[in-house]
């Protein structure tokens, strides 16, 4: 049975790329988690629950994208729910990776933890550009098709002219 997607092949390899976020959420829970000593641990719990939280609202979303859901909830519906929390998890995640930075002992693993914190947060909002540059794209396509309605075009005119 073949699925039919209700995204353009350019939006349905954005979402397959836009997959590195997960990923690099994942390689910070593990690093994180992977922390044998820790001085002051309050920043490593906080990074631990925002990075984890990450890595399962991202792949969450990724998987509505995959599915049937998708087309039960809207495209409209799933895109405005991807435009708002891939902004608030990178924010939370870049400051999470702040946290880390400022209370951690200084061990190769928590360096690899915040780092892959750093560059989740860039995916992020990585993929929030690209979303924004999609949808001004879209835009932009749409202004140009339908130019709106001219007075001067053969189709207003009427059929039968009287004298």
């Amino acid at each position: 049975m073949h699925r039919s997607w209700s995204l353009n092949k350019p939006q349905k390899l954005l979402k397959v790329e836009s997959s590195l976020s997960p990923i690099l959420s994942l390689l910070a829970v593990i690093f994180e988690e992977i922390v044998e000593d820790c001085i002051k641990c309050g920043g490593l719990y906080f990074f631990e629950f925002i990075s984890c939280s990450a890595f399962l609202l991202s792949l969450l979303i990724l998987c509505v994208y995959c599915t049937d859901v998708y087309e039960t909830f809207g495209e409209d519906k799933v895109q405005r729910m991807n435009f708002w929390a891939m902004p608030v998890i990178g924010v939370c995640f870049l400051l999470a990776s702040i946290v880390l930075v400022a209370t951690s002992s200084g061990s190769t693993i928590e360096r690899a933890a915040w780092a892959f914190g750093f560059l989740a947060s860039g995916a992020f909002f990585a993929e929030i550009i690209t979303d924004l540059f999609h949808s001004w794209k879209q835009n932009v396509d749409r202004c140009s098709e339908n130019p709106g309605n001219t007075q001067s075009a053969t189709e207003n005119q009427p059929l039968n002219k009287q004298s």
